[in-house]
C-alpha cells in the first residue's frame, strides 16, 4: 500500500548509530521528494528460525521475539526523531527475515529509494557477518543510498575501543 503520489523511501533500521544516521538521511529524502518514509526493521529469532530447521518452537516465543523487535523499532524512531517525528508520512514496519532480503522485498518498485547505513566494517566483521548494504546494492530493483557512518560515530567508536583495551587517552585529540 503506497501513500499519496506512490513514492516511498525505505530505510533499514537496526537501532545502531549507523542505522539512525541512515534514517535521518531517509527522512530528509522523503521530505525533499514528498515521499512516504517506511522504517523497516528486519528481525530473526535468536539462533535462527527454529521451525524452518525442523525444530519445535513454542508459539508464544515467536510473539515475544516479534514484540521485542517492535519495541526496538519504536525506540530507534524515538531516538532519531523524538516527539517531533520525521516531517514526512511515516510507516513503521517489522518483518521477520534476513535484513538484506527483507529490505529488497519491501523496496520492490523502481520508483522506491532504499536507504541503508554502511556501518563500520573491519576484516573480522566482514568475515563473520555479511554486509546488508552490499547485498542491497547488488540485488535491489531500485536505487540504493548507502550512508556512511557520521564522523561523530567514528570518534565514539575510537573512544570505545580505547576504553575496551584500557589504552591511555589524550583529550587534545578531540579538539578541532
Amino acid at each position: 500500500m503506497r501513500g499519496p503520489g506512490g513514492r516511498r523511501v525505505v530505510a533499514g533500521v537496526s537501532g545502531s548509530l549507523g542505522s539512525l544516521t541512515a534514517l535521518h538521511r531517509a527522512a530528509h529524502e522523503a521530505r525533499a521528494t514528498g515521499a512516504e518514509l517506511w522504517a523497516v526493521l528486519a528481525w530473526e529469532p535468536p539462533g535462527g528460525d527454529i521451525p524452518q530447521r525442523g525444530g519445535l518452537c513454542p508459539p508464544h516465543l515467536g510473539a515475544t521475539w516479534r514484540g521485542m523487535a517492535v519495541e526496538r523499532l519504536r525506540e530507534a524512531l524515538d531516538a532519531a526523531f523524538g516527539s517531533a517525528g520525521p516531517g514526512a508520512p511515516l510507516r513503521p514496519l517489522v518483518v521477520s527475515g534476513k535484513p538484506g532480503k527483507v529490505l529488497i522485498e519491501v523496496a520492490d518498485d523502481a520508483d522506491d529509494l532504499l536507504v541503508v547505513g554502511t556501518g563500520a566494517r573491519g576484516r573480522l566483521r566482514r568475515a563473520l557477518w555479511p554486509s546488508v548494504s552490499r547485498h542491497c546494492v547488488a540485488h535491489a530493483p531500485c536505487p540504493v543510498l548507502a550512508v556512511p557512518p557520521s564522523p561523530l560515530h567514528q570518534a565514539l567508536s575510537a573512544v570505545h575501543r580505547r576504553n575496551t583495551w584500557k589504552l591511555p587517552m589524550d583529550a587534545r585529540e578531540f579538539v578541532a
